[in-house]
Order: structure tokens, then C-alpha cells, then sequence
């Protein structure tokens, strides 16, 4: 992937994300997650119907890379199946790791498959999916009642 074509497309996420709004539906998953270390502190809400992420969206504040990268998760994962979703999630959790993984899977995420260069954008990269995987245990918690 080119890198002006990476960088663009990480700005056009970051300037105008898609799904991030500010409001609150009951028969939405929240889950929150923060980084420490600088300001990102996002609520990730999914929608899931018959294990389907039917809508998701995000509210909060991040610097740029958690927030391009919530916004291409979210299109990415919408209408999928939770099974469809682990797989992404699990494949983008290689790639950040630098372990062998299937790029076709990711598509537009494969622009943060160098950002293990900069170890400290790293944990800026990963927040998205690891508040997305703390839906995904409500979900089977919720499921199990």
C-alpha cells in the first residue's frame, strides 16, 4: 500500500470518522477502554441481532490513530457475523504483532501494518479492537443469562 495513499486515508478517518456520534441506545453493547498514556478514552457501542453486528459506533476522545482506526473498523466489521468479526480482529492482532497474517482479510486496515515502528502508537492502533473484543464478552455474557 502506497504511504500517501496510507496517510490520506488515515486523515479522511480521522478528520470525518464514520459511525462516531453522541448518543446512547439501551439495546446497544458499551464498553469502554482508555490508554493511559495520552488522551484515548473511547465507548465503542455494537449492535448485535442473532450474532450479527447489525450497527456499531464510537464516542470519545483520541488522537488520530485511534480514531481512523475505529472508523475503519467499524465499516469494516458492520454486517458481519461475530465469527466474521474474530476473524479480522484476530488477524489484526498479528499484524500489529508483526506474526504472519492474512492481509486480505483487513483491507483498509492493513495502513497500520508499520505501526509496530513506532511502539508507542502501537497501544493507539490496537485500543479500537481491544474495546471491540470487551463488547464481544458482554455479548456472551449477556447471551448466557
Amino acid at each position: 500500500m502506497d504511504n500517501n495513499f496510507k496517510r490520506e486515508l488515515m486523515i479522511d478517518n480521522c478528520n470525518n470518522p464514520y459511525h462516531k456520534r453522541k448518543i446512547e441506545t439501551k439495546d446497544f453493547i458499551k464498553a469502554n477502554t482508555n490508554n493511559e498514556s495520552c488522551i484515548d478514552n473511547i465507548d465503542l457501542y455494537v449492535k448485535v441481532e442473532n450474532d450479527v453486528i447489525v450497527d456499531a459506533y464510537f464516542d470519545g476522545e483520541a488522537c488520530a490513530v485511534t480514531t481512523s482506526a475505529t472508523s475503519i473498523m467499524l465499516r469494516k466489521i458492520i454486517g458481519k457475523s461475530l465469527e466474521e468479526a474474530r476473524v479480522i480482529m484476530r488477524e489484526y492482532f498479528k499484524m500489529i504483532n508483526e506474526e504472519d497474517y492474512q492481509d486480505e482479510v483487513l483491507g483498509e486496515l492493513n495502513i497500520y501494518q508499520d505501526i509496530s515502528k513506532q511502539p508507542s502508537r502501537k497501544k493507539c492502533a490496537l485500543l479500537p479492537f481491544q474495546t471491540l473484543e470487551k463488547t464481544f464478552k458482554i455479548y456472551e455474557s449477556e447471551s448466557c443469562k
